[in-house]
């Protein structure tokens, strides 16, 4: 069974950056596709990125592509969301994900964090 602990949602200022982290337990780590979702009070979850087992290949929601960065570092069972030039419109709980494969973790993945809130100040 994966779990998946994510860390690092916090009050920030609009322009401002932050990275967040998803510690993951269980499973086989490096196999595994990985992501992260959002979702906003009053919308529904929205995927934000994520990264092939590989770490060769990444993917991007349109409104976070150029600003955000997903990472992940096998030995340590860890992946990183950076998050630059954040605006009021990220805020958000933030989700890690993990899926069998980049279109899983992309569209349907098989496992959820618990989330992590992360809040812009204007």
């Amino acid at each position: 069974q994966v779990q998946l602990v994510e860390s690092g949602g916090t009050l920030v200022q609009a322009g401002g950056s932050l990275r967040l982290s998803c510690a993951v337990s269980g499973g086989t780590f490096n196999i595994y596709a990985m992501g992260w979702f959002r979702q906003a009070p009053g919308k529904e979850r929205e995927f934000v990125a994520a990264i092939r087992s590989t770490s060769i290949n990444t993917y991007y929601a349109d409104s976070v592509k150029g600003r955000f960065t997903i990472s992940r570092d096998n030995a340590k069972k860890m992946v990183y969301l950076q998050m630059n030039s954040l605006k009021t419109e990220d805020a958000a709980v933030y989700y890690c994900v993990a899926g069998n494969s980049a279109a899983e973790a992309m569209n349907d993945p098989r496992c959820w964090g618990q989330g992590t809130q992360v809040t812009v100040s204007s």
